[in-house]
């Protein structure tokens, strides 16, 4: 018995030597890839390494240096299909088109002859960013709101269907305002107030971990006064009212005429029937 409890503490030892709880954290845009590293610059050749997706302890790969085989296992769970590619210099896991279906934790095992060690990775996948875009508020110039807001002009900052995403407004390279979503939003958006006649530079920056995108206000395009906006959409008004005129107008024309060609042609063939009538064929 005391030697079976000798000889079994080592083992135990180099078991956990490591730190199992450790987890580093991976990040990666979606339809990219993505290489889980092993940190090792080649591998022992008594060394057996495994690949764990943790969410249902699915095995991603496996490789043992000394009977040189290497299994990869992309067909026995559909998110991983076609996607695998495991380094035989380093047992680097790499997987291609990543999506949010291979969002979780991947666990690595490597058996050596003196211990085991493990190494853990969250694996965290982003979505595309879309593009902000930049409107007036549209309720500014009501009969109520323009009274509070005479020299003030309201612009929304907005993207549509993102999540884990910042959206801020920036005068200059000054942070003005700024709010954060973690879960899916149908729609977020961001208001900023400035002067009709500012003249500074102001952006809308939408970015999450990895990567962001910049919109540009331009004050002159979008900042009209009320009452210029007012003229505006008259002007429009009255250029669709006078076109809808014009339309009636040529489609009455065209009715007209084509009423008064099948009249006469009505005629006429009243008309050849009397002469036949009055001169019958001989």
């Amino acid at each position: 018995m005391f030697v079976f409890i000798c000889l079994f503490i080592p083992i135990v030892n180099g078991v956990f030597g490591v730190d199992a709880d450790e987890v580093k954290s991976v990040s990666v845009m979606e339809g990219e890839s993505v290489t889980l590293h092993t940190d090792l610059t080649h591998i022992q050749t008594q060394d057996f390494i495994k690949w764990i997706y943790e969410p249902k302890e699915s095995l991603l790969a496996e490789f043992n240096i000394r009977a040189n085989l290497t299994s990869i296992r992309d067909t026995h769970d559909e998110r991983f299909r076609n996607k695998l590619q495991l380094d035989n210099q380093t047992g680097s896991l790499t997987i291609t088109n990543m999506s949010i279906r291979n969002v979780g934790l991947y666990t690595l095992t490597i058996y050596s002859s003196k211990e085991t060690s493990y190494k853990k990775l969250s694996v965290t996948v982003y979505a595309r960013l879309p593009v902000p875009v930049i409107s007036r508020d549209s309720s500014q110039c009501s009969s109520s709101s323009e009274r509070s807001s005479v020299s003030k002009c309201v612009l929304l900052c907005s993207v549509m269907n993102v999540t884990h995403v910042s959206l801020s407004w920036y005068k200059g390279n000054s942070l003005l305002s700024s709010i954060s979503v973690s879960d899916l939003n149908i729609r977020l958006s961001l208001p900023l107030e400035v002067e009709y006649q500012d003249t500074n530079t102001y952006r809308c920056v939408i970015n999450n971990p990895i990567t962001n995108h910049t919109q540009h206000l331009h004050i002159n395009e979008l900042c009209q006064s009320c009452s210029e906006l007012r003229k505006f959409r008259w002007a429009i008004f009255e250029v669709v009212i006078t076109a809808g005129a014009w339309l009636l107008i040529i489609i009455c024309i065209a009715a007209g005429v084509v009423y008064f060609s099948c009249k006469e042609k009505k005629k006429c063939g009243k008309s050849n029937e009397a002469d036949i009538c009055l001169h019958p064929t001989e």
